[in-house]
């Protein structure tokens, strides 16, 4: 017995608003965190992907632009302007790859080192907020299916 409205069914688990859809479940959960991130961004004067963009940097600096967009999930053919607008604000240099003059590697600019205490700060503070909203382990539940949902591959 499944109710839409956040009752839940026999197995105590939350209802979902489409049973037998997961994409669209997901796709709800998403726009959901996506407020949620955007919450927490703004006030850095960053969007959500810029703020992944920097995650990203400050784990691994000088990273090619197609090996950048990899790491955010973002399709490398429209990244570009997410570059730009990290470029405009000081936050990001690109540098001529010297091993292959046609690549580009993207690395922080001064101010986007200066940035990365506020940034990863924002990272711990989302992720205190969200597991306020699940009991005991599963949160730690949840960012396992995550991770196993994320090596999913169907060649």
């Amino acid at each position: 017995m499944t109710r839409y409205n956040g009752m839940t069914n026999n197995n105590h688990a939350p209802a979902m608003r489409f049973d037998g859809s997961l994409w669209c479940n997901m796709d709800i959960a998403l726009r959901n965190l996506d407020q949620l991130f955007g919450q927490y961004t703004q006030p850095l004067g960053l969007s959500v992907i810029e703020w992944y963009i920097l995650r990203a940097l400050y784990e691994h600096d000088g990273q090619h632009a197609s090996e950048l967009a990899r790491a955010v999930g973002r399709a490398a053919t429209s990244f570009t302007p997410n570059l730009d607008k990290l470029q405009n604000k000081g936050l990001i240099e690109r540098r001529a790859d010297p091993a292959d003059r046609r690549a580009v590697r993207i690395y922080l600019s001064q101010v986007g080192h200066e940035r990365r205490e506020d940034v990863l700060a924002t990272a711990e503070e989302i992720d205190r907020q969200i597991a306020t909203h699940f009991n005991n382990g599963d949160y730690h539940s949840f960012q396992a299916v995550l991770a196993r949902l994320q090596e999913l591959s169907f060649d």
